[in-house]
């Protein structure tokens, strides 16, 4: 094992994250080993990423396809404006301000800054380039969306007599910042929980992660600048892409793997 495979934890408390337990995913998994054997670990990671990036961008267009089937059918309408109707009761000046430095932290200045600063703390910390991948990518990935997203629907936003300004006035279908903050906020939960060694620890660190992601979601329509709906579909991407980026990272940790196949073709 080299000296990145001894740096890379890969276990998440009693789960080891190279163990697979159905078949599609030990078969997956021992066909990774051999790619790595050929090709190299690092590079197979970036293979996997840019090959998970197109599936996401296809899961953004068949999510944009359901949602124009279900709109036509205006069932969207039905959840999306009584939902905005409670929002703006629930409003005051001062809560509008603490809302909207909130929603701030997930925008396009705040959230680069956070996946930045996490960034350099975990390359720091653990000298490798595993953590630089694999947040360079989820963003990728996540904005990649956000943009395919907002193109194919082009859905209008809340009437801006409903919305507290700054007004923005992009497409609203998904939520950026939602989807975004899902996915990066999942990604740096993901690496820490590969650090942590407590099980409270962990627990926080997922509880606050999520804490952070559904307030930064539920903050854009308190705001009107988005439907709920736009928030619902961001999470269900962000969740779907967070999802094959960690797929990815155990593949990886898998084909680093060179204590045999059994590591692999058998759960502990």
């Amino acid at each position: 094992m080299d000296d990145e495979a001894r740096r890379d934890h890969r276990t998440v408390g009693d789960v080891d994250l190279t163990t697979w337990r159905t078949r599609a995913g030990r078969a997956s998994a021992s066909a990774w080993v051999r790619l790595g054997d050929r090709f190299g670990a690092l590079p197979l990671l970036l293979v996997t990423l840019l090959i998970g990036i197109a599936i996401a961008a296809v899961c953004t267009w068949v999510a944009s396809e359901v949602y124009d089937a279900v709109r036509e059918a205006d069932d969207v309408a039905v959840l999306d404006r009584p939902v905005l109707d409670f929002a703006m009761s629930l409003r005051t000046p001062g809560l509008d301000t603490v809302v909207t430095w909130w929603t701030n932290v997930a925008g396009t200045v705040g959230m680069p800054i956070v996946a930045v600063g996490f960034l350099v703390g975990f390359t720091i910390q653990r000298r490798a380039w595993t953590p630089l991948v694999l947040l360079v990518a989820a963003s990728a990935g996540s904005l990649l969306m956000t943009v395919a997203g907002k193109d194919l629907i082009g859905r209008a936003r809340p009437p801006l007599a409903d919305a507290v300004p700054p007004y923005e006035r992009s497409p609203s279908f998904p939520s950026g910042h939602t989807l975004n903050a899902t996915v990066i906020v999942g990604t740096i939960v993901y690496l820490l929980l590969l650090r942590q060694s407590r099980r409270a620890t962990r627990v926080w660190t997922v509880v606050l992660g999520s804490v952070f992601v559904v307030s930064v979601g539920l903050s854009r329509v308190f705001l009107g600048h988005h439907w709920l709906t736009d928030v619902l579909a961001a999470w269900a991407l962000g969740l779907a892409w967070l999802a094959l980026v960690i797929t990815a990272h155990r593949l990886y940790l898998t084909a680093l793997r060179r204590d045999g196949a059994s590591d692999i073709h058998r759960p502990s």
